[in-house]
């Protein structure tokens, strides 16, 4: 046995860690994994101790027939480029035809993609990845450590903007100074990757990564939308006849109504079965995807709206599918007057009324949040004291912050025209009353994904994401891309790359723990709720698997007779 192909030394303990119940089947799966164990011998051992499943899995569905097009209520949106992917639909659309390195799956739990294996060192700082030597390009010849590597770069390139530089910058990026200045004079901040050998290529199908500190999650990152592994002559471009290692052909593409893909005939990997697949845009309204439903012109809806569930519990020959997430809906904030002064948000979550919020708008699929963005179906949440709705606390600290007679946000609260929405009119309705004044601009989508990241005070929802820890580095670290409400915590930064490092589950949740304690107390955030995510799908719809994340990979999907 190579030095490479070793069992990590925290494997016996985690094990022990799991036959005590010190460490639940999910965090074993899901640690056990990253350090190298493949996903079969990981469940081998978890099966011996706990027959428990972990999530639903598809429904009993029998071989795979061939042939047939499947059509899908989905938004067709665009891109400047994939590596800049902002939502999960336009990511739905892409990942039919480019892949990523690893797939985070239905039960959470990672595995290998365009990757064959990885390997940790002992101390989490260099992590070996092998590369399938199967992978074709659809234009031909096979995927090489030289792409991977150009890909990588990309996403870690400020230049690009990519959401990754959020997950990656501690491990892979120091911040060095820019020619440019910011309003007091000082150099504005960039990043660039740590060490020159931080990405190395061993041989054409093996590269290296050095990391500056240890990371537990380096595979879970790989699998975060933006991340796609596109040909790097094409830079990004997401459009018709693009090149991609994925099991379809992007030959239709009009944006906001449709987008046709045709299947390949040499795809490498697991199917397809079927002839094409059809994304038809229906916009904003929730009524007309659900008649699209009813009328059988489309087999599901991928990104189904809360307000369309009473509707669709009605229909007839329909699969319903359903899966519990860290998706979620909040209120977030610039540190610009009146929000410099963090009582006025600690305020407005005091005055939130959690429980009733869930229950208004999301009803059996809601559960409540507690204004940190962890949520119990995360390995490393740390349970802490129920926050406290308290209408007088809210009102104390108003008062303490110079308003005691309540406050007039001069910023309008920005939505989207969805569920949010409806989330924020609850949140208004409880912030009015103990004095909080707050009015509501609510955007058409287009509208919305334009601003969504830059508005100063806004309210919108953020997909599932296997770990909490990835949730707070793409959304609170310092000066990352999609940190939506420019917070910056000196000491957050530290304990997250902190809980990042740590492969030990008991440990790294005391890390987490604090991070969950500052954001209640000096967050930019409100968050009421959690939710499920859930879908119905024709019944002749085989093969399909609800993904906590709403990814629909229509490879593996196929249509009964």
């Amino acid at each position: 046995m190579s030095r490479d192909d070793r069992e990590h030394s925290y494997i016996p303990k985690l094990k022990t860690l799991f036959a005590e119940g010190r460490c639940d089947r999910r965090e074993f799966l899901r640690t056990a994994t990253l350090l190298g164990v493949s996903a079969s011998a990981a469940y081998a051992f978890a099966g011996k101790i706990d027959k428990g499943a972990v999530v639903p899995e598809a429904l009993a569905q029998g071989t795979p027939r061939k042939g047939g097009s499947l059509r899908l209520c989905a938004r067709v949106r665009e891109t400047a480029h994939l590596h800049r992917t902002g939502n999960v639909p336009t990511s739905n659309l892409a990942r039919q035809m480019v892949e990523y390195l690893a797939n985070t799956g239905v039960d959470n739990v990672t595995r290998p993609m365009l990757l064959e294996s990885w390997q940790p060192s002992e101390d989490l700082k260099t992590w070996t990845l092998k590369i399938r030597k199967d992978v074709k390009w659809r234009k031909g010849g096979v995927l090489t450590a030289d792409q991977v590597i150009w890909n990588i770069k990309s996403v870690l390139d400020p230049k690009t903007g990519s959401s990754v530089l959020g997950l990656m910058k501690a491990y892979m990026t120091v911040d060095v100074p820019t020619e440019e200045k910011d309003a007091a004079g000082k150099p504005k901040m960039s990043s660039q990757l740590w060490d020159a050998n931080a990405i190395e290529k061993v041989d054409d199908f093996t590269v290296r990564l050095n990391l500056r500190m240890p990371q537990l999650a380096v595979p879970e990152h790989f699998f975060h939308y933006p991340f796609f592994i596109v040909d790097p002559t094409e830079n990004g471009k997401l459009g018709i006849g693009m090149n991609g290692t994925g099991a379809f052909e992007l030959v239709e593409y009009d944006i906001s109504k449709r987008a046709v893909m045709k299947a390949r005939k040499d795809y490498w990997g697991k199917g397809p079965y079927l002839d094409e697949v059809i994304f038809v845009d229906l916009g904003d309204d929730p009524a007309a995807e659900v008649a699209a439903q009813a009328s059988k012109q489309v087999h599901s809806i991928v990104a189904t709206n809360p307000s369309q569930l009473p509707i669709l519990k009605r229909l007839p020959d329909l699969d319903f599918y359903s899966v519990g997430t860290g998706a979620t809906v909040h209120a977030r904030a610039y540190p610009v007057k009146p929000f410099d002064d963090n009582r006025i948000l600690k305020a407005m979550r005091h005055a939130t009324d959690n429980d009733k919020v869930a229950e208004i708008t999301f009803g059996d699929i809601g559960t409540r949040a507690e204004h940190h963005h962890v949520a119990p179906v995360h390995p490393e949440y740390a349970p802490m004291p129920p926050f406290k709705h308290d209408k007088e606390l809210a009102k104390k600290l108003l008062a303490e912050a110079g308003h005691p007679n309540g406050i007039e946000i001069p910023i309008p609260l920005t939505v989207s025209n969805n569920w949010t929405k409806d989330v924020a009119t609850v949140m208004i309705q409880q912030w009015a009353e103990v004095g909080i004044k707050v009015r509501l601009e609510v955007l058409p989508s287009p509208e919305w994904n334009k601003v969504w990241n830059t508005a100063p005070f806004a309210c919108g929802d953020w997909s599932h994401r296997p770990l909490g820890v990835m949730c707070l580095a793409l959304a609170y670290r310092t000066g990352v891309p999609w940190n939506e409400s420019g917070f910056s915590n000196a000491e957050f930064d530290k304990v997250l790359d902190q809980a990042e490092a740590t492969a030990d589950v008991e440990k790294r949740r005391v890390h987490v723990k604090r991070l969950q304690e500052i954001l209640q107390n000096d967050g930019p955030l409100v968050q009421p709720l959690f939710r499920k995510v859930f879908t119905y799908c024709d019944k002749k719809m085989k093969g399909f698997k609800m993904h906590p994340t709403q990814y629909i990979e229509c490879n593996e999907i196929w249509l009964d007779a």
